[in-house]
């Protein structure tokens, strides 16, 4: 009754179109997989009644030549119950088969089919409970014929109803189950291949012309996501629109699903459009190496009269691994400074614990970070070695020459690197602890630089020559010639990265932010790993730092000091103690400042100033007195100093914090703030009555700092 209603339902009148189509060889199918399941009754008496079921399933491989033949192969487990009341397990039985045959199926509609088949086969009856010993075996031999009406909803679905003979025979002494049997199943199949009634493969509406992909890099992996990796030329060869247009790339083994890379509404007859191909590549493109040739597939989705099409073109290119670049734009260096590398993270965090009571608070924090890892990268032996394949000055010069650049933990396992590789090596570990850096190329060479964060006025904070630094964007950069580390000292290589930049004025010379730089070319990606490194030795790296950090103070102090000696100002002597305060050397800190009094003993600026040289030396109580002597001065000149007022009342705090008195730290706290809210707000934690010992720890930090004043407010 159930096939008769889904005859009912879909049956219809062929068309004259259809009665002349094959539909087997139209529907043909290279393989199926399907399930069955059936009831059988047995044609004989056996020793009981018994429910019997079969469950299976089956592989089908229709002949190319006669699609209407197909061999398949099928196993499952035929299921014997007995209904006996007194013993109602004693009978039970499985039994495990594998057959193979023949069928005939012969798709007289689209959607219907009938047919027939024969099988032969093995099984294997397992007894568990016939005797008390244990389970028995009964090997049997199986052979079947049936039929079939097969209902086809769609080209791979099909429904099947089968009416069977079974014949089992034993093939051990116990034949009770010898015989016929008659069974009645539904299956269910499913048919690998194309529908041949697609949208997909009626439809071929676009012409495909110059698809092209050019050599792809993997360190360029974020870049291909919104910058083309190739293109590809679409022209509509119908005498309509196609609508719904979307092109997508897609690479096996690299990308995770197809790159969208363009979607257009309407695509009009005969026109052609030229569609920019963007890549997803996923992790996979880190792990080639070499040049490896590859095929991708451009996808292209659309509707032809409200019937949906697809078509696809292959397109072959060469992928090279992570270190390859192409010097066609400098900028691409930014995909090889990798901050975010736990390597790196973990190399400058050592740096960085070695240093964190020795670096000095007064002086440049950014060029001090970076003087310590010109040390530590002395120390383990990094030196510069040209390329030998590709040195940098033959690659920038040809932009389609391929060249390498090491990926920093690379350099750092290998400690030895050309120009570029040594760049990206500086950048990554200065941006890993936050300094802002640019890589500066000049022709055959590229070298690194840092933003100290200081103002373009304040040039002699880092030190006495402006022409020592470069103004971009109101802040100064120092630049570092890379290759000298392991044969100069720091501020041999600033100078040498000077003079680089001087000599190229008015030619080809660049300074690229490497954040901006990486905007465009994001890092390259790396999987966190342990490299194992050996750090160096902790005290000839603090001996490198500690003399290359002399060099420069003893610059800048001499400067400072003739200064003052020509001048005899109390400003200029003010300045030389500032000079040698930002340097730890307090007993000249002292005297210079000892010197502007002598000249003014009035001069407010100097007096605070001697105050925040004993803060700087822990002694609070001193500094106490020192501020409190100013804080009268003040109060003499009536509303005079208000700036300078507030910044003694900020000093006060933060030593009565030192001491612990939280309460008076409170109380001065609150005077600044009433003088200038806005600046006193960086010091809300002196507000904190009986801060947690975690959060006196984190004030003692920023307390470092007290305020000095260069020049007194008039």
């Amino acid at each position: 009754m159930a096939a008769g209603l889904l005859l009912a339902g879909w049956s219809r009148p062929a068309s004259a179109q259809e009665q002349k189509i094959d539909f087997n060889d139209r529907y043909r199918f290279p393989l199926s997989i399907g399930v069955e399941y059936q009831t059988l009754t047995p044609l004989r008496t056996y020793n009981g009644d018994y429910t019997i079921f079969e469950l299976s399933a089956d592989v089908r491989y229709p002949l190319p030549r006669w699609p209407v033949l197909q061999g398949f192969l099928r196993g499952g487990m035929l299921r014997f119950d007995s209904m006996d009341p007194v013993f109602p397990e004693k009978w039970d039985h499985s039994h495990w088969f594998g057959a193979v045959g023949l069928g005939y199926s012969n798709r007289f509609v689209k959607n219907f089919e009938l047919g027939a088949e024969l099988a032969a086969g093995f099984s294997e009856a397992v007894f568990p409970n016939v005797v008390d010993t244990g389970a028995v075996g009964s090997p049997n031999l199986i052979f079947s014929a049936g039929g079939k009406i097969s209902l086809d909803p769609s080209y791979s679905l099909s429904i099947d109803i089968r009416p069977s003979l079974k014949y089992l025979l034993s093939l051990s002494p116990l034949k009770d189950f010898n015989g016929l049997l008659f069974g009645l199943g539904f299956a269910l199949n499913y048919r690998f291949g194309e529908d041949p009634d697609s949208a997909q493969s009626l439809i071929r509406s676009l012409r495909f012309s110059e698809v092209s992909v050019p050599p792809a890099f993997g360190a360029m992996q974020s870049h291909y996501v919104k910058n083309p990796i190739g293109q590809v030329v679409l022209t509509n060869t119908e005498k309509q629109p196609v609508r719904d247009l979307e092109v997508s790339f897609y690479q096996a083994g690299f990308m995770d699903s197809p790159t969208q890379s363009l979607a257009v509404p309407e695509l009009a007859a005969g026109q052609s459009v030229t569609v920019p191909l963007l890549a997803s590549f996923n992790q996979a493109v880190f792990t080639t190496e070499g040049v490896t040739p590859l095929t991708g597939e451009v996808i292209v989705t659309y509707r032809l009269r409200d019937r949906p099409a697809e078509q696809r073109q292959s397109v072959s290119y060469d992928l090279y691994d992570k270190k390859a670049i192409t010097w066609d734009d400098d900028r691409k260096v930014g995909a090889f400074i990798t901050p975010a590398d736990s390597a790196i993270r973990n190399y400058a965090s050592f740096v960085r614990q070695l240093f964190k009571d020795s670096t000095q608070p007064l002086y440049n924090e950014p060029l001090q970070v970076a003087m310590q890892l010109f040390s530590a990268l002395a120390e383990i032996g990094l030196l510069y070695q040209a390329d030998p394949s590709s040195p940098f000055t033959r690659a920038q010069g040809d932009a389609k020459l391929v060249d390498s650049v090491s990926l920093p933990r690379d350099t750092l396992k290998t400690i030895a690197g050309d120009c570029d590789d040594l760049t990206v090596l500086f950048c990554s570990l200065l941006e890993s602890v936050g300094v802002e850096t640019a890589f500066i190329t000049v022709p055959g060479h590229i070298y690194a630089a840092l933003n100290t964060k200081v103002a373009a006025a304040g040039y002699r904070e880092l030190h006495p020559d402006r022409a020592m630094t470069l103004a971009l964007d109101g802040e100064l950069w120092v630049p570092v010639e890379i290759t000298l580390i392991g044969t100069g000292d720091f501020p041999e290589a600033w100078r040498r990265g000077m003079e680089l930049w001087n000599a190229f004025a008015g030619q080809e010379r660049r300074l690229y932010r490497t954040r901006e730089a990486q905007a465009l070319f994001r890092p390259v990606g790396l999987r966190e790993s342990d490299l194992g490194l050996q750090y160096g030795n902790r005290a000839n790296i603090a001996r490198g730092f500690a003399r290359d950090l002399d060099k420069l103070a003893g610059l800048l102090v001499k400067d400072s000091a003739d200064k003052a000696r020509r001048s005899g100002d109390k400003l200029d002597y003010n300045r030389l103690g500032m000079a040698y305060v930002r340097f730890g050397k307090y007993e000249e800190a002292e005297a210079a400042f000892g010197r502007a009094l002598q000249i003014d003993p009035g001069y407010l600026a100097a007096r605070v100033n001697l105050g925040n040289v004993a803060f700087a030396r822990k002694n609070y109580a001193q500094a106490l007195k020192s501020y409190q002597g100013v804080q009268e001065a003040l109060a003499k000149r009536g509303g005079q100093g208000k700036s300078l007022a507030q910044l003694v009342l900020l000093n006060m705090s933060k030593a009565y914090h030192e001491l612990e008195n939280y309460p008076e730290a409170q109380k001065y706290y609150a005077r600044a703030a009433e003088l200038d809210p806005e600046r006193a707000r960086e010091f809300t934690y002196l507000a904190q009555v009986g801060a947690s010992g975690t959060e006196r720890a984190a004030a003692a930090g920023r307390s470092r700092g007290v305020s000095f004043v260069e020049e007194e407010e008039q």
